[in-house]
This record gives C-alpha cells, structure tokens and sequence, in this order.
C-alpha cells in the first residue's frame, strides 16, 4: 500500500521536476543557466496566460521579462509542491518499514519501495514529459495532479490497516534537555556507581527512576584499557544494565567520548521527587535513554554530513545535463526526437536495474565471498565511488562535445548516468537502512527523513557552487558551447575524493549500535 502511494506520487512530482527546466526556457524566458539552478521548485501556471509573460517573437533576441507577480505566483507554486515533496517521500518511507517487525522484511520494504518510487520516475520522465513537450504544459501538469490525487486516495484508503506507533511527545525536548542538564551540571564529579545515575521508564504516565549507568560509546581520543579483574567484571556488570559500544565484540577496550553528557544523568539531590520517585527536575535530571539518544545522533553526524557532497554533484550533473541535451542531436528515428528533459530517465532504469541485480545477485555473492552480507557503510562508499567515476565520465563527455564539429547523438551522455543511477541504488538503500537501523527508537520516525533534509542541502549547495563557479569563472555562459563546462565536472571529480576521505575515515572510526542486526542483515 505504501509503495503504490509512493508511485503514485513520485509520478505526480517527477513529471514536474524532469521539465521544469525547459518549461522555465520556454515560457518564462528565464535564461538556460538561471533555469538550471531553479529545479526545487514547481509551477502551476501553465493554464493561465496572464500568470506568464509574452513569448518571444519570433527571431527576436530580447524576450519580455515575467513581472514580480508572475513570477511570485510562480515560487509560491514551486515552494506549495516542495513541501509537499519533502513531507511525504521518506516519512512515507518510515511509516511502512514500521508495518514490519524482522528485519528481513523491512529489508525488503525498501527495496520494493525505491524500486516503485524510480519505476514511477521513469513513467513521468517519458509519457508526461512528452505530453509537456508535445501536446500541453497544461495537460502535463493536470496529469501530475491526477496521480497526486490517486496516491493520497489509496493512502487514506489503506490507512485502517495500517500499524501506528504511539507518540510519546517529541524527542527533541529529551535532547535539549540533556544538554541544558550537562552543561548546569558541568562541574559534578561523573561517577562509575549505578546508583548514582537514573534510567526512566514510563509506567501509567509516571516516569520512574531506575539505577543504571551510562554507557561511553564512541571512540575518544584517549583508551583506556581495563586490566584489573575487578575492572572487568564492573564493566560486564555495566553492559547488562544498560549497553555499551564496543570497538569489537568481546574487547575490554572501554570508549570514553562524550562522558560529558553522562552528567546529565546523574542524580543530584532534590532532583527526584519524595512522593513517587519520578524526575522533579527534567531540566536538570534526565535519563540515561535520553543521554544515549544524543550520543547517537552525534555520533552519526559526520557520517550524515558527508553525504551531502554526494548528492550535490548529482544536483549540478543534473542541471546541466539537460543544457546539454538540449544542444545535442536527440534524434530517434525520422519521426521522433527525444525531450531534454527525458534523458534523466536513464538515471531511474538503472536504479531498478541495479537494484534488482543488487538483491539477487550482488548481495548473495557478496556473502558467499565475504561470509557476511556488504553492511550499510559498505554500500554507501560504492556508492561514494560510483558517483566519482560518473562526474568524471561526464568531463570526458563534455569536452567530447563542445569540439565535435557536428552534434553528438544524446546517447553520449547514457554511460554517465547508468553509473550514477548503479550508486544510486547502492547509496541511498544503504542510507535509509544505516539511519533506520541506528537512530534510537524515539526518533525512529524521523530516521529516513534525515536523507530527506540531506538531499535538500546537497541541492541548494548545488545551486550556490553553480552561482559561484560563474561568478569566479567564465566556465559557464548563458551559452553552454562557449564555456567549460567539463571543467566544473573535473572540480566535482577532486571535491568528490577528497569528500570519499573524510567518508572512509567517518566510516573507519564509526561503531554499529546494532551490531547484531548489521551481522544478521537478510540479503
């Protein structure tokens, strides 16, 4: 159910997103690189002529202008389908994986669930993007509404089936608890007494105070190493009441990074209430769940943040692909040329493609090689490589192009994109199961959402590296054939190594906090 909702709606907003620059060319009047640094957004003003400028005359060079109204019409338009966009995609996503309790079968779920998402890709790229381009801007928006309408129908009529989690108040409050706690109790002595720290649990309403002792996960920058018998089996103690993060299984090598926040936890006097032993002070005492739920968000961060980099070369490859198509012979046969816009469909048939060779083939033989299905880390560097050899493919392709003395046939530009939509399908599966697996369960909801807010930046980041390429350079002119376009490819191909040595090095020092379920991952 969730899947064909995810159709459905990817189908409604790629058919928008696939054109939007040529839509913004053609009847904006927009120039070819400004259009290209506008594809967040959506329009609905094609069947309105007085929400459009005049179009060109024909053999003029100066076009009119849209007005401040059009053109605001025109943002609050894109900016209302963004929203849309961002609220539903990898929420949806979220909301199924939790109809499943193994992980096999959340496995699955994504799989099937990008799987359906490029499919639909796909289908908008061509069928609407051709009735954009052929029969009306009009029509093909109208269509992408239809399938919008069609996806929320089947949402709402699946939703009594559907397993909802219970909230439990947002989780942001408990993580800016810990910290305004940590720093009041800055100058307490930590303690290695689990009596002296709280874990809460919620019985009736009630949170009730439970002796525990935090954890030190993440590796620090000093190690110490518990030799003492004593030590040792304090330690063993520890890791039953509450768990640790271990550099390996079975190693005594303790992590002490962020102690810190344990300090929130401790307990100080007046803290916990006389009459029912719950937290009088959430301000000042929280729990340890609260305490390790900050951990792990610190402790994915530079993980997350490395991400962003991979997605804005696709943002920039993206934009000035379709100029080059544009500029290419697009030609199928006497009777048919291919829209621009279309070309990235290339990128969504090597998704599924990759996808369905990934967990029938590549999985399984990865285990049978490495004893061990590829772990999520694993897959998003492949993806971090992939993503390298595909900027620089596109440099090669360019600088192909601008000297051919005759137009190249758009297929030149297929090798670029199979390549980034293979990483595709090993980076953002790999995404969405190292965010579910490891978020703690408070912000389980908000896991995928996180690669959401990712792609956001990275295409922002996108569109600012392109205003700074042009300003800084005269590497990219309203006309693409008289700049250097494969020189801003050959950029991305250097950011994108440096950008996979901080990954490596992110991945390197990162410790599963489901090292059990990472190991017993289905393929």
């Amino acid at each position: 159910m969730h899947a064909a909702t995810s159709a459905c709606l990817t189908l409604g907003s790629a058919g928008w997103v696939s054109n939007l620059i040529v839509y913004m060319i053609g009847e904006f009047n927009v120039k070819r690189i400004d259009a290209a640094q506008g594809t967040v957004l959506l329009t609905l003003t094609s069947a309105i002529d007085s929400l459009r400028p005049q179009p060109c005359e024909t053999g003029s060079i100066a076009c009119p202008t849209p007005s401040k109204f059009q053109l605001t019409i025109l943002y609050a338009g894109l900016a209302l389908s963004s929203l849309g966009i961002g609220g539903m995609r990898f929420t949806l996503t979220t909301m199924g994986a939790n109809q499943y309790t193994t992980a096999k079968e959340q496995s699955i779920y994504f799989n099937w669930y990008f799987f359906s998402m490029y499919a639909s890709a796909i289908t908008a790229s061509t069928a609407i993007v051709y009735v954009e381009d052929n029969v009306s801007w009009a029509w093909g928006f109208g269509l992408c509404a239809a399938a919008n309408a069609l996806g929320l129908a089947i949402f709402l009529f699946g939703s009594r089936f559907y397993r909802h989690v219970k909230p439990e108040g947002s989780p942001f409050t408990g993580l800016v608890q810990v910290f305004v706690a940590s720093i009041r109790k800055r100058k307490a002595q930590i303690s290695l007494k689990s009596d002296d720290y709280c874990r809460g649990g919620h019985d009736n309403g009630i949170q009730e105070v439970v002796a525990a002792t935090p954890t030190t996960s993440f590796r620090e920058a000093g190690k110490v190493e518990l030799k003492q018998q004593k030590k040792k089996a304090q330690l063993q103690q520890y890791q039953l009441i509450f768990p640790l993060y271990w550099g390996r299984v079975g190693s005594t090598m303790l992590r002490l990074r962020m102690r810190f926040l344990n300090r929130a936890a401790l307990i100080a006097q007046g803290d916990i209430s006389s009459s029912d032993g719950s937290i009088a002070k959430p301000w000042n005492l929280c729990t340890l769940q609260q305490v390790e739920d900050l951990k792990t968000l610190i402790r994915i961060f530079p993980l997350w943040s490395s991400s962003i980099f991979l997605g804005t070369p696709i943002g920039i490859q993206t934009s000035l692909l379709v100029l080059q198509a544009l500029t290419m012979d697009r030609r199928l046969g006497p009777h048919f040329t291919i829209p621009a816009g279309s070309m990235l469909v290339s990128v969504s048939f090597f998704v599924c493609i990759a996808l369905i060779l990934s967990d029938r083939l590549i999985r399984p033989t990865w285990q049978y090689l490495a004893g061990r299905p590829p772990t999520p880390l694993q897959l998003i560097g492949v993806g971090h490589v992939l993503n390298i050899a595909s900027m620089a493919v596109s440099a090669v392709v360019e600088s192909k192009r601008r000297r051919a003395a005759v137009p190249m046939s758009v297929f030149w530009l297929v090798p670029q994109l199979a390549i980034v939509g293979v990483g595709e399908a090993f980076h953002f599966p790999g995404q969405v199961a190292l965010y579910y697996q490891e978020f703690p369960a408070s912000l389980k909801n908000m896991a995928t959402a996180a690669i959401g807010l990712l792609i956001g930046i990275a295409f922002y980041l996108s569109t600012a590296v392109i205003g700074c390429v042009r300003t800084a350079t005269g590497w990219l002119p309203d006309d693409i054939d008289d700049g250097k376009v494969d020189y801003v490819f050959w950029m991305l191909v250097v950011v994108g190594v440096v950008n996979f040595g901080y990954y490596t090095e992110c991945a390197v020092l990162y410790k599963y906090r489901n090292l059990e379920r990472v190991v017993a991952q289905p393929h």
